[in-house]
């Protein structure tokens, strides 16, 4: 959630992304974005009540797991300023065969950049790249065959988070965390699952029991 305005200052514009995921069975999931750009009540027309909606698209994903390969895509443009806008939709379907976990951004950047496709699309794609990894999570978590780590070979535990390494500096294949998880060190309890247990008056060694 955005914190409230600076103080003396008026609101003349919101960008606003929504990624959601929807697991249609233990190897395919759907991602679906948005990207919606909206003006105030009254900035352009003084006596509209309303928001104004200058940007509203969708695109929908349909990705293999656990390759992480896009084997669908749909582009939907509910809002657009100008009306050849919608001629670059069958582009998208380029992304079909592409992995949305390894080089993916600069993919959509070589696909999409510049001319070669919609600024908006492309900020969406962007942004629904890391949704994906994080998805992946949740499609272990929830698959009939998840084990405990505690119970995965090396090689389990090395596929288990290959794809999130170097996204980040804690992911870092040469850091600390990865080198522990490699040497058979329980992987640290995320900080957001240790409040929950904490709440339900558990600690973090339960979360083993979820993965």
């Amino acid at each position: 959630m955005l914190p409230p305005a600076p103080e003396g200052t008026e609101l003349i514009h919101t960008r606003r992304y929504e990624v959601r995921t929807y697991k249609v069975d233990d190897s395919r999931f759907i991602l679906r974005g948005v990207v919606v750009d909206e003006k105030p009540p009254g900035l352009y027309i003084p006596e509209d009540p309303e928001v104004l909606w200058v940007h509203h698209m969708i695109v929908d994903l349909e990705v293999s797991f656990p390759s992480f390969t896009i084997e669908k895509v749909t582009v939907t443009f509910n809002e657009h300023p100008h009306a050849h806008c919608v001629d670059i939709i069958p582009d998208y379907d380029r992304l079909v065969g592409v992995s949305i976990a390894r080089g993916y951004n600069n993919k959509v950047k070589e696909l999409f950049g510049g001319p070669r496709g919609c600024t908006h699309i492309g900020a969406l794609l962007t942004a629904m790249g890391p949704v994906a990894i994080q998805s992946g999570w949740s499609m272990r978590a929830g698959s009939a065959d998840s084990k405990p780590r505690s119970e995965m070979t090396p090689d389990e535990r090395e596929r288990g988070y290959a794809m999130n390494l170097n996204t980040c500096h804690v992911w870092d294949e040469n850091g600390a965390m990865v080198a522990g998880i490699r040497n058979g060190e329980p992987m640290e309890a995320p900080v957001w699952i240790v409040k929950r247990l904490a709440r339900h008056g558990q600690g973090p060694e339960e979360w083993d029991k979820f993965r």
